[in-house]
């Protein structure tokens, strides 16, 4: 199964690794890995996203010994989404409502964008972003697409996909 999980880690070396080892060690397979090291929480300590595949029979295993290691699991879910696409919007984004844009896929219930990076040169010239989005499948996520074809045509933001061969 694949499972999804926000830990909260100390900032100092060697607890990434610390905090990834009982996945390993519990015969987990570690898919995705985000630690931005930027992003501290109110204790002072890192969060770290992951997402993994494990034998289900194990997972309590896990959470017990990342307990024991004194990892503490923030959030913890089965990933539901399962299927990801990155696309590049160029246009005036943040000017015709980057956040619309974002609840408009956010909003389906059967994707989201995940992560999303922005450049934005000067305030009158257009920005350009990477959206990354998952979906539940394939078919879900061509709706997304369809949908962020259509606000970006609605906003005349250019919108370059991946090819698919």
């Amino acid at each position: 199964m694949q499972v999804s999980m926000k830990l909260e880690i100390r900032d100092t070396p060697g607890h990434l690794v610390a905090a990834l080892m009982p996945i390993s060690d519990m015969g987990g397979n570690i898919k995705t890995v985000i630690h931005e090291h930027d992003n501290l929480t109110e204790k002072g300590s890192l969060s770290v996203e992951v997402v993994i595949e494990i034998p289900k029979e194990r997972l309590s295993g896990l959470l017990s010994l990342l307990q024991e290691r004194g990892i503490n699991v923030i959030r913890f879910g089965e990933e539901s989404m399962h299927y990801q696409q990155s696309v590049i919007l160029i246009g005036h984004l943040v000017h015709t409502n980057l956040g619309d844009t974002i609840d408009r896929i956010d909003e389906t219930g059967y994707a989201e964008v995940i992560r999303m990076s922005i450049s934005m040169p000067a305030i009158n010239e257009r920005s350009s972003a990477k959206f990354t989005i998952k979906a539940i499948s394939h078919e879900h996520m061509d709706k997304a697409i369809d949908i962020l074809r259509d606000v970006s045509r609605k906003k005349d933001i250019l919108m370059i996909e991946p090819l698919v061969f």
